[in-house]
């Protein structure tokens, strides 16, 4: 195996929407020049790559994600010109790009609709259309408080189109090669770009059926055959799935190696908010039992946050409904009867318990994904509608529109959170990169630390032995000759525990985040004194990484782009 293809093992992303980052030109809306000059902010974090949010042409009727030209570039946000540049200064800053994959759907303004809705047209087989549905679908809708069926009547077509997401977002259907071809020429295009991969959105559903077309013999041979295509550009190009799916299904979009890289860990997000919440880290004990085994090169994307709700939809009611009560008590924090439309900081309240989620998320065994300024806490904006209320602009300074954009604020793309305990005079960049102890710089500390222990990536996780109860986890992850240790106590309560491993025996361990050093007794047992929702990472037996050591992963740790 190269070692570029393997860049993704040790990847910290950070996903961001170029529209509200940084406005370069004082439109009120964030570009790729912005976003650029932004690049040098995103080094010094820790970032190695970036996932951004659709930036194409589209109908702005959903942030984006109904798509108008998949080929093209919104003008508000830049030119090629400017997106081949942004390419250039990322790679030379070592950090990969990937971009958002939208096929589920396009934009009902989109060339090959308006063609389909033609009797007769050759386009007309790109979607999906019935003269009479035979059942509205209603369990299909994504949003059922906004729809009861996936089929809406267009009186020029004279006839039903299928949509899972909304009635300006028509679905197509992927069970027609010619639509599969179009897709491979998309990934062709952004790849000869230089891009490195593609999170494909709503993945289970350009291989589900939808109504009486699209039925695959394989569904899962299409994922693979998306595969194949990215890897012949011979860069390690990664392919991360959203599917929101059963954990029995999950494993299916892995195939033996063959199919997604990686999927986002939604699974593993709803588990980590309900340990927190619950104080017990029993839902976390309990992930290895709920995910399938990966295959080879294969691993999960794990988040706390991301651009749309948080999900709970594979809690029992009983479960989510209490989890709900906890961190969105009040209705307008809910959405969709199935998550919270509320951000990091404000949602789990207390800094401390931020911490300690963002300290499970850099250690647990995969790729972490950090969504633009939950590295300072940022807010949320809940009179905004929908998933707006994260979607807010970055707060880089306490200047006017929180250093975002000169425009006047009634120009800008979304309000700013512009006061109270999360409005940028308080919550921002400069003045958390002045302030050591500050949520950024905490954040920074993880992903440094993270970046350096191979294991979390590459390694093999256990958890082991801790007299702490259920309030506290104690796990390990190691790669060869090296050994991490990461002990969370999820309490509110200070605590004394006793962890212990053979491993440990008799060896110094090294505090990769306080600096300290202790050693373990005879029979491997180590005492630690966990301060309330404190954590603590240990390596053993050494200072320094495998990779540092010269040990045989070092060659799967190349980092910067060829």
């Amino acid at each position: 195996m190269e070692a570029n293809d393997v860049w993704y093992d040790s990847a910290v992303s950070y996903q961001l929407d170029v529209a509200t980052f940084h406005d370069s030109n004082g439109d009120g809306i964030g570009d790729f020049p912005g976003l650029t000059a932004r690049l040098d902010y995103l080094r010094q974090l820790g970032i190695n790559s970036l996932l951004l949010m659709p930036f194409h042409p589209s109908s702005e009727l959903d942030d984006g994600y109904d798509v108008i030209d998949h080929y093209g570039i919104d003008p508000h946000l830049g030119s090629f010109g400017d997106f081949s540049a942004f390419i250039d200064e990322a790679r030379a800053r070592g950090i990969r790009v990937l971009l958002d994959l939208v096929v589920n759907h396009t934009s009902s303004q989109h060339p090959w609709f308006q063609a389909s809705r033609q009797p007769g047209s050759p386009l007309r087989d790109y979607y999906v259309w019935v003269e009479e549905p035979d059942d509205d679908h209603a369990d299909q809708v994504m949003f059922p408080d906004r729809y009861d069926s996936v089929w809406t009547y267009d009186e020029q077509a004279g006839a039903y189109y299928f949509h899972r997401f909304h009635d300006f977002e028509p679905s197509l259907n992927h069970g027609n090669p010619k639509v599969r071809q179009e897709v491979m020429r998309i990934l062709s295009f952004w790849l000869a770009l230089g891009v490195d991969g593609f999170r494909v959105d709503a993945a289970p559903y350009l291989i589900l059926p939808k109504g009486p077309a699209q039925h695959f013999s394989d569904p899962h041979e299409y994922l693979r055959q998306l595969r194949r295509h990215t890897s012949r550009y011979g860069h390690g190009a990664l392919l991360v799935g959203e599917a929101n799916v059963a954990p029995e299904e999950l494993g299916q979009f892995f195939g033996d190696g063959d199919g997604l890289n990686q999927l986002f860990n939604f699974v593993g997000a709803e588990r980590m908010f309900l340990a927190l919440a619950r104080e017990d880290g029993t839902p976390i004990r309990e992930l290895e039992s709920l995910l399938p085994p990966l295959p080879p090169s294969a691993q999960w994307m794990n988040f706390l946050r991301h651009h749309d709700e948080l999900n709970l939809t594979w809690l029992d009611p009983a479960t989510r409904e209490q989890l709900l009560d906890s961190i969105a008590p009040h209705e307008h924090m809910r959405i969709y009867g199935r998550g919270t439309r509320r951000r990091l900081a404000p949602l789990l309240g207390d800094p401390r318990r931020v911490r300690l989620a963002q300290s499970l998320l850099f250690s647990r065994s995969g790729a972490p994904l950090l969504y633009y300024g939950d590295e300072l806490g940022m807010g949320d904006k809940l009179e905004l509608p929908d998933r707006f209320p994260v979607r807010t602009p970055m707060q880089w300074s306490a200047e006017r529109n929180g250093g975002f954009s000169t425009a006047d604020p009634q120009r800008l793309i979304r309000p700013m959170i512009d006061d109270g305990e999360y409005g940028y005079a308080r919550v921002n960049a400069t003045e958390q990169w002045l302030q050591p102890q500050s949520q950024l710089n905490a954040t920074r500390t993880l992903i440094e630390t993270r970046r350096s222990c191979p294991e979390f990536g590459l390694g093999r996780h256990e958890f082991i032995e801790c007299d702490g109860g259920a309030a506290v986890l104690a796990e390990s992850y190691f790669l060869d000759h090296g050994r991490v240790v990461c002990v969370h106590n999820l309490s509110r309560n200070a605590c004394t525990v006793r962890i212990r491993h053979p491993e440990l025996a008799g060896r110094d361990c090294y505090e990769l985040i306080s600096r300290q050093v202790a050693r373990a007794d005879a029979i491997g047992a180590l005492e630690l004194r966990l301060a309330p929702y404190g954590y603590t990472w240990w390596r053993v037996g050494s200072i320094f990484s495998p990779a540092e050591n010269g040990a045989s992963v070092a060659s799967a740790l190349a980092e910067a782009p060829s």
